[in-house]
């Protein structure tokens, strides 16, 4: 069984490197529609539509227009997230998102950190790098 550690880890907006990812999480849902009858004993569905939304932590960088200044609240972005790294072979999963919210944190003594989240907009794709 092949495992992959953390550090391989890319996520990229359009064709930028977000600077300073230190982790995302990407969710992938479908949300089932019910054809219960009123007499059936257990419940019943059939597949219903589908969903992802994603959340990356990063060192907060200002400085990094085309990657965590892209990602702007309410802002449309093409996501390429790389869970193990962008060699010919991996895998990653492309999709467009809208950035849902945007939290920072400061402490005494830490580095400050952010972290983006976003809800995707239509499929996301599962594909491999040439």
């Amino acid at each position: 069984m092949t495992t992959h550690t953390g550090k391989e880890g890319i996520v990229k907006v359009g064709a930028n490197t977000v600077a300073e990812i230190t982790g995302f999480s990407l969710d992938e849902a479908m949300s089932p529609i019910d054809d219960s009858g009123l007499n059936d004993t257990w419940d019943t569905h059939k597949a219903g539509p589908q969903n992802w939304n994603c959340s990356f932590e990063a060192w907060w960088d200002p400085s990094d227009t085309n990657g965590q200044q892209a990602m702007a609240i309410g802002n449309s972005v093409s996501l390429d997230l790389y869970g193990n790294g962008e060699a010919s072979g991996d895998t990653h999963f492309t999709g467009t998102a809208s950035i849902t919210g945007i939290s920072r944190s400061w402490a005494r003594g830490s580095i400050v950190g952010a972290t983006f989240t976003c809800q995707g907009s239509g499929a996301l794709t599962e594909a491999t790098v040439v």
